[in-house]
């Protein structure tokens, strides 16, 4: 009798536990459906992905390399997903700049030994105007480049006499003052720096307004220090500094100054 009341005691006494155990159960299968769709949802997403990947990977196969966009275009900017392009950049060999090339050309005055003895052909002689006897302009300027081509090819002595008939015979033509300057070049080849001054002087004299003047000053200070007069030298080369300021005769003065002696 005993034991049959305390079975029905432990029967009450789990009857309100069975409906709570019912609950647990049902809530623990509800928890792993909602995370096993959970998944499902996640791994078909993830499917979708490849598939379009795979996609966009089979349409670019396809694509010429020439015709495939450029990374960074608007398209790829909207896309989050896309696949940016590689451009292809073909870098130039550094390359060092070219080694500067020394243009200046030193004047050099024809050498004393290159005199050669003057020839002269009929073709030479310049034309003379038969009313007045005076020969054309014509005939003057070509008389007065073959006379300056005998100093530059060696014929210095030959050249030296025609630029000084041609500056004695037209004193008022346009070249008469080049004659004498560069009858004066042609005696300082010759060493004769008493005959060189004297042309410059004249040219100095005759055409002040010449082109030749400082250049002349300079080659007239020239021969006056090789004379071993200092004193006019530098009298003239101070003539220079002085008259053209800032030029490269007034320069090459003032570096001829510092070399004269004291």
């Amino acid at each position: 009798m005993q034991l049959c009341l305390r079975s029905e005691q432990i029967i009450r006494l789990l009857l309100p536990t069975v409906p709570m155990l019912a609950l647990v159960s049902c809530a623990s299968e509800s928890a792993s459906r909602a995370e096993l769709s959970s998944q499902r949802t996640e791994l078909q997403s993830l499917r979708d992905e490849n598939a379009r990947l795979k996609r966009r990977i089979e349409q670019l196969e396809s694509v010429p390399p020439g015709d495939l966009p450029i990374s960074g275009s608007a398209g790829a900017a909207n896309d989050p997903h896309e696949i940016p392009s590689l451009t292809v950049v073909k870098l130039k060999p550094k390359s060092d700049p070219a080694p500067k090339i020394a243009v200046a050309i030193a004047v050099v005055e024809p050498a004393p030994e290159q005199v050669e003895e003057i020839l002269e052909s009929p073709s030479d002689a310049p034309s003379r105007n038969q009313e007045t006897g005076k020969a054309s302009d014509a005939a003057l300027e070509a008389e007065f480049a073959a006379a300056v081509a005998a100093l530059k090819t060696g014929n210095v002595s030959g050249g030296i006499a025609r630029l000084q008939r041609f500056a004695a015979e037209n004193p008022r033509h346009a070249k008469a003052d080049n004659a004498l300057y560069f009858v004066g070049l042609g005696l300082m080849a010759e060493h004769d720096l008493e005959g060189a001054a004297a042309a410059f002087e004249k040219l100095l004299g005759a055409y002040p307004a010449s082109d030749q003047v400082r250049d002349a000053m300079l080659k007239l200070g020239e021969c006056r220090a090789r004379l071993k007069n200092s004193r006019a030298a530098r009298a003239l080369y101070t003539q220079v500094v002085k008259k053209y300021p800032g030029s490269t005769a007034a320069n090459e003065a003032n570096q001829r100054l510092a070399l004269l002696p004291p």
